[in-house]
């Protein structure tokens, strides 16, 4: 919903000056007019006045820790400025940063395991402490960079266009200036909360609140989807209770929480995918008969945050089921199909396996529920791990020409490998190196990196310098020399968040630049091909930079997604939100990681 597992330690630099013998200076000359010039120094320095004596040597100290700051310490270099939407600007500041080194072109040995070793042997005792107790809120954050501004900017901007044209409503359509509802519980401000607060907009967060705690109301008659509701709204919620304390959040959480808890009332305890909020009847979705197998496995953290919140074990006690229920299941190499259905529990074997739509979280969330409860239940660690292999062995190709790494599927009953990979996928190297900082085996975290570099060039190779929705990979030489090509119908960005989540992982575990440069790279595409007058609209032509197609949308991820991990991206104190106090849920919302 970063290489991670390395612990990166403070460095020190210690310098050693050579001084050379006192000399007669005109401030000491000035000070000591009186005393004979043939006497030595030392006699000369005896006979000074205590006082002064005092006033040189502090005076002497510091200009030692002057020069060795100056030694030491060197300065920033500063960013680039903010977005423009000038030809000129773009040609200067689209310029590709400096890439990683290429990756190699086959997975380390496992003797590297042995010597990759000694650098996260010492990793786990430092991370214990704090683990296991809920965090206070962090503090107002410190001093914004230039492109944390930036972002701010770009908040502001987004948010003025909704509370104009869209206030309480799921989606502004900024071209029309109009608006959009799909679930009627507006989700654009739900999924902002924490945004808003994360970034200090005091008056914005306030107004939000206000129309939370008089306008938010769930006794719908309405039919909304659970996943989507769970990490979106009761996500935002809870998120927002623990980083404000406020109790109107989460008195809020729990109305929901009760409501959505009748999904799980199927055959099998897997939930069906719709609630009525007031009826509290659930359903199968309407275009079929299952549930998306991403979907039920991606609602255990907020369950039970709400449980540990309020002590009522209902609603983990439900989660825990499903986890348990998937565990038991069979899978292909610890991948999993698309589609379960909820009467039976079991899955649709002959759909397909994939780690984007209706795939992508399930893997994400068995080593995030794994991390939220102390690392103690076991099992969600080893099918995680088993996922991975699977993915090695199965789904894992490289293009060519130039040997990218990408993560295909397997469809049908066959399971034939399609060489396609949703822009979904891209949250990968983020979960990948967050495992690896949590002792997942260090060779993931080759294949974090190699995975974020491609997913970057989806991003740095498109004119616009925006990822299309889906991409499809070239694994035999062709005639155009490309690795990689998008269809007509593929060719749309949808302010998609996940690639920029994934560089916010690996700067946060690794402190490598070049993930914030490439970050601030893609921002100046959505600056200057998204932005427009009322907000940021997704666009249907990532090809072109004359006719990118607006579809007039903006999400309501954009806020609490995407600009919320542009600007962690780009914060100087990466611990304010550290993943070893935090875990985020598919929708970027961090709740507190438990003991147990």
């Amino acid at each position: 919903m970063m290489l991670a597992g390395a612990v990166i330690e403070e460095k020190r630099d210690y310098v050693t000056l050579s001084l050379p013998a006192l000399q007669h200076s005109s401030i000491t000359s000035s000070i000591t007019t009186s005393i004979t010039p043939s006497r030595s120094w030392r006699r000369r320095w005896n006979q000074l006045p205590r006082l002064q004596r005092v006033v040189l040597l502090m005076l002497g100290v510091a200009g030692i820790v002057a020069l060795t700051y100056v030694i030491t310490n060197h300065a920033e270099p500063s960013a680039p400025p903010a977005a423009s939407h000038s030809a000129d600007h773009v040609d200067s500041y689209l310029t590709p940063p400096p890439l990683l080194p290429h990756p190699p072109d086959n997975l380390p040995e496992k003797e590297k395991e042995a010597v990759e070793n000694e650098v996260f042997a010492k990793k786990d005792e430092g991370m214990r402490e704090g683990r296991d107790q809920i965090v206070p809120p962090p503090g107002l954050p410190q001093k914004r960079t230039t492109r944390q501004e930036a972002i701010v900017a770009a908040m502001k901007h987004a948010w003025k266009g909704y509370k104009t044209y869209a206030w309480g409503h799921d989606h502004l359509k900024p071209i029309s200036r109009t608006r959009n509802d799909w679930l009627r519980l507006g989700l654009t401000l739900i999924d902002a909360l924490d945004t808003l607060w994360i970034m200090d907009l005091k008056e914005e967060f306030s107004e939000a609140r206000e129309w939370v705690s008089t306008q938010l109301h769930f006794n719908l008659n309405q039919d909304v989807n659970l996943f989507e509701t769970t990490i979106r709204v009761l996500g935002g919620l809870l998120s927002t209770y623990h980083l404000t304390k406020e109790q109107v959040f989460l008195d809020k959480a729990v109305d929901l929480g009760d409501r959505l808890i009748a999904g799980f009332n199927s055959g099998s305890g897997v939930p069906f995918a719709d609630v009525n909020l007031y009826s509290r009847r659930a359903s199968k979705p309407k275009w079929g008969p299952d549930s998306s197998t991403s979907e039920v496995t991606t609602i255990q953290l907020e369950f039970r945050d709400l449980s540990r919140i309020t002590g009522n074990p209902i609603y983990e006690e439900k989660v825990n089921f499903v986890s348990e229920h998937i565990h038991k299941l069979p899978k292909t190499e610890g991948l999993v199909p698309i589609f379960i259905n909820a009467q039976t529990g079991q899955w649709r074997s002959h759909s397909t396996i994939t780690l984007g739509a209706r795939g992508d979280s399930y893997y994400e969330y068995l080593l995030k529920q794994w991390i939220q409860t102390g690392r103690t239940k076991d099992y969600l660690r080893d099918d995680f791990n088993e996922s991975v292999s699977g993915m090695e062995h199965l789904l894992a190709a490289r293009t060519e020409p130039s040997n990218l790494l990408f993560f295909g599927e397997l469809h049908g009953g066959s399971k034939n490998f399609v060489n396609k990979m949703d822009e979904l996928t891209c949250y990968l190297p983020g979960t990948l190196a967050l495992g690896v900082h949590y002792g997942m085996p260090k060779h993931h975290m080759t294949l974090a990196e190699q995975l974020m570099y491609t997913c970057t060039l989806t991003w740095l190779r498109q004119p616009t310098n925006l990822a299309p929705e889906i991409t499809y990979f070239n694994t035999q030489p062709t005639g155009t020399n490309e690795d990689f090509f998008v269809k007509n119908n593929d060719a749309h960005y949808l302010l998609r968040p996940e690639t920029i989540e994934s560089l916010w992982y690996m700067y946060h575990l690794t402190g490598n630049k070049t993930y914030q440069d490439w970050g601030w790279q893609m921002f100046q595409g959505i600056e200057t091909y998204c932005r427009v007058e009322n907000g940021y609209t997704s666009i249907g032509n990532v090809r072109s930079t004359v006719d990118t197609k607006p579809k007039d949308k903006m999400e309501s991820f954009f806020l609490g997604e995407t600009l919320k991990y542009l600007y962690l991206l780009f914060m100087e104190d990466q611990s304010t939100f550290s993943i070893d106090k935090w875990v985020f849920n598919s929708e970027a919302h961090p709740l507190p990681i438990y003991s147990h």
